[in-house]
């Protein structure tokens, strides 16, 4: 099956229901199916052909779910842009990707052999040839690229396939948003060219409506939620933090089903808050780029169980690995590896990389944890994060958590410092309220912490660096605290 066949069935299941909204701008499903046959079949009358990759570097809008789609149905990769990130970070991607287009607002002097703005766009939604799109390709051809965190070094080019796409759609319907229905509302908040939007293509197919902010805020996103009446969500947790520092957050009356979580850890303190605040409708998922959204999932009656990232979902098959690629027993940490047909395709022509992260069929995550007795997966930290002081491994993470813990600290990232006495010493940065103070913050690690495990040295920052993902970047943490 085709993407562009899954948003004809909705156009002609759902018709005139609303499908998207952004400010007081709606399309039904069935004018969301007609806007990307228009656009797939103008970006084919100018020269782009099946399998030439176009980078799309637009906002939150109707407009770059427009683009998603039309380029699925004419045969087109899409080359995924984040606009939170540096011209220089997209030029890489668009180099990375080989891309020959690129459809994007705001970035101008961005080179390709096709330059598409945002007003030639919406001229092509417009005035585009309506007759269907439908530019059949292999479902092992790649359909876009993602790309890796960049948090260790320069983003690699994903290739994830018409294949790997139907699998993450069925995977998150059919174990994390399984109660999704027509009727209900999601509210995009977090970007959709990031997580969010993977929750666009099971809107379609359920036949619920998607409503899109152009940029979050706390107390705009809930007065949407409350105006709209929203069922379900997702959001990262630096934005969970951040809603609940909100002063509006108490009085909102939402009505959330499910609040879906990931891309980064969570700490457990603002866990057990967010379950005081919305109730039990916190659902987790982990995944990566290379196994996009759908490794393992923790479900709302799980979350008792403190630190797990959830059990792996049902077609998905994950194991923890030791050094050698053996498997581990119950509670020994090792590297969590998955396989099946979720997995990328391979980095773009990086074979190397491929064959490293790739072996005997199961991906190397990267992320150290262990399973427990009853299934449940913990993530520990990243493989490439752990750091050794006085002879003991120190997992980021773990003192992070007991930071975050903190009132009024929204965000925290260690990292480990050369030292003549420790090797490594555990430095910490952390963002939040204005008022708060070092010695406390200190204080409160000292008391819940090992001495082995207690920062050195803290330092308040008005925000910490990140991703446009939305991921802390500790190693931008830790080049600023080198240069010093």
């Amino acid at each position: 099956m085709e993407i562009g066949a899954l948003i004809r069935r909705a156009g002609v299941n759902f018709g005139d229901a609303p499908c998207i909204t952004e400010d007081d701008r709606t399309l039904s499903f069935r004018e969301f199916d007609q806007a990307t046959d228009r656009v797939g079949n103008a970006l084919s009358a100018i020269g782009l052909r099946p399998g030439d990759r176009v980078g799309v570097l637009l906002p939150n809008t109707i407009d770059c779910l427009v683009a998603y789609y039309a380029l699925a149905k004419a045969g087109l990769v899409r080359v995924q842009l984040n606009a939170r990130e540096a011209v220089t970070d997209h030029e890489h991607k668009l180099s990375e990707g080989g891309a020959r287009a690129i459809i994007q607002s705001g970035f101008p002097d961005l080179t390709a052999d096709f330059q598409i703005n945002l007003e030639q766009l919406r001229d092509m939604i417009s005035t585009g040839d309506p007759s269907p799109c439908q530019i059949e390709r292999p479902l092992d051809a790649p359909l876009r690229f993602a790309f890796t965190g960049g948090t260790t070094g320069k983003a690699k080019a994903v290739n994830l396939t018409t294949r790997c796409e139907l699998m993450e759609i069925s995977a998150l319907l059919t174990d994390l948003i399984p109660d999704l229905r027509q009727g209900d509302t999601f509210l995009h908040a977090a970007p959709i060219s990031h997580a969010s939007g993977a929750f666009f293509l099971p809107c379609i197919c359920r036949g619920a409506h998607s409503l899109v902010m152009q940029k979050f805020n706390t107390s705009d996103f809930l007065d949407l939620a409350e105006r709209s009446g929203a069922s379900m969500t997702f959001l990262v947790p630096t934005m969970l933090a951040m809603i609940m520092e909100d002063p509006k957050v108490d009085s909102c009356k939402d009505q959330f089903r499910r609040i879906v979580y990931g891309a980064s850890s969570i700490s457990s303190g603002l866990v057990e808050r967010l379950e005081q605040r919305f109730g039990r409708v916190l659902a987790q998922t982990y995944g990566q780029a290379e196994n996009p959204m759908a490794i393992t999932q923790l479900a709302p009656e799980h979350h008792d169980r403190v630190g797990s990232c959830g059990r792996p979902y049902t077609m998905v098959d994950v194991a923890i690995f030791d050094e050698n690629d053996q498997p581990l027993p119950p509670n020994e940490r090792g590297e969590i590896v998955c396989r099946g047909v979720q997995l990328m395709a391979g980095y773009w022509n990086r074979p190397e990389k491929t064959a490293e992260a790739i072996r005997d069929g199961w991906l190397r995550t990267g992320d150290i944890g262990y399973m427990d007795e009853d299934g449940f997966y913990y993530i520990v930290d990243r493989k490439n994060d752990m750091f050794i002081s006085g002879g003991f491994n120190i997992y980021p993470s773990e003192v992070e958590d007991v930071l975050l813990r903190f009132p009024g600290v929204v965000e925290a990232a260690v990292v480990g410092l050369p030292d003549e006495r420790w090797g490594e010493r555990v430095v910490a940065v952390v963002a939040g309220r204005p008022d708060l103070e070092v010695e406390a913050i200190l204080l409160h690690a000292q008391t819940h912490l090992s001495g082995y495990k207690r920062p050195r040295a803290l330092e308040i920052w008005p925000e910490l660096p990140k991703s446009g993902a939305n991921k802390i970047m500790r190693r931008r943490v830790k080049e600023t605290l080198m240069e010093r």
